[in-house]
């Protein structure tokens, strides 16, 4: 049997670390304080698309931040790549029935919710404010399925999620309720029961377009970028994994941490799982330049 293709990740150093790339069809996550790097590695792989003898377009960034700022992707890939990043707004009103419409579903970049001041964990809210979000939760999903699909459909096969914030248990997080729906739901579902879900009532009258239109999700790779509350890489490294947590069902993941020499800060990346596939057991230290993360010699 034919080994699967592997996914570059537009960095040849780490692909290297990773045996060739990543797995079509997995899960990564990227796992790392706030400001390490966990954005730029994301865009690089996105961007890596473009270059892709099997893809040639770029891969999506879907932005789960729930403070109300973005992660500045459009300031990085604008500076990285000289990449302008196309934009679906958040309060889009879509039309399903024009998923098929490249022009208007092919956007790079959706930050899905516009919640100011504040992290929104389920301990964050009273009882209305609770009843409130899960309202708008449900109605970001119809936005959330338009915004995959309508990238799937058009040929992007690879994308990342950002924006995902550390909480005491995963129950906690809206993020992951709405990340376990976007990975079960859309990512590792047939093409067409995902317009099923999205057409809804206008699927008999889109059933030959949507054959057309119709992409292997198992040649999808999704990066989720996950900020932890450890800083160093040494405690990372030493994290338990509760139930539940992301980092028990990737396939791959990649830890980011700081580093410390004498009196001097670093930054280093290890990869700690990589199933099904070789990979070195190196750490590995990292530079950001202006083309992204730079790995450097252990």
């Amino acid at each position: 049997m034919t080994a699967p293709a592997r996914i570059r990740t537009g960095n040849p150093k780490l692909d290297t670390l990773l045996g060739g790339g990543l797995l079509p069809g997995t899960l990564t996550v990227v796992a790392g304080a706030t400001g390490i790097g966990k954005t730029q590695l994301g865009l690089q792989f996105a961007h890596a698309g473009a270059d892709s003898d099997q893809e040639r377009e770029p891969g999506i960034i879907f932005d789960v931040t729930t403070r109300g700022d973005s992660q500045s992707q459009a300031e990085y890939a604008q500076r990285m790549f000289d990449w302008s990043l196309s934009v679906q707004p958040a309060n889009s009103v879509v039309d399903v029935a024009r998923v098929f419409d490249r022009d208007l579903a092919r956007r790079d970049y959706l930050h899905i919710f516009e919640r100011a001041g504040r992290r929104v964990t389920r301990n964050d809210l009273d009882q209305e404010e609770l009843r409130e979000w899960k309202i708008e939760h449900i109605k970001k999903l119809q936005l959330a399925i338009w915004f995959f699909y309508g990238n799937f459909v058009h040929g992007a096969r690879r994308c990342v999620i950002d924006g995902v914030e550390p909480t005491d248990t995963p129950s906690d997080s809206f993020q992951f309720d709405l990340f376990e729906y976007i990975y079960h739901q859309i990512l590792h579902k047939d093409a067409d029961w995902v317009a099923r879900d999205l057409l809804r009532e206008h699927f008999r009258v889109h059933a030959a377009e949507v054959e057309r239109h119709i992409y292997d999700h198992r040649q999808i790779a999704c990066v989720l970028l996950y900020t932890t509350h450890e800083v160093m890489l040494d405690d990372l490294l030493g994290r338990p994994l509760d139930t539940g947590d992301v980092l028990s069902n990737a396939n791959t993941i990649i830890l980011m941490g700081k580093t410390r020499d004498g009196t001097r800060m670093g930054r280093a990346l290890h990869v700690a799982k990589h199933r099904g596939s070789a990979c070195e057991d190196s750490i590995v230290p990292f530079d950001i330049g202006n083309a992204g993360l730079m790995l450097r010699k252990s």
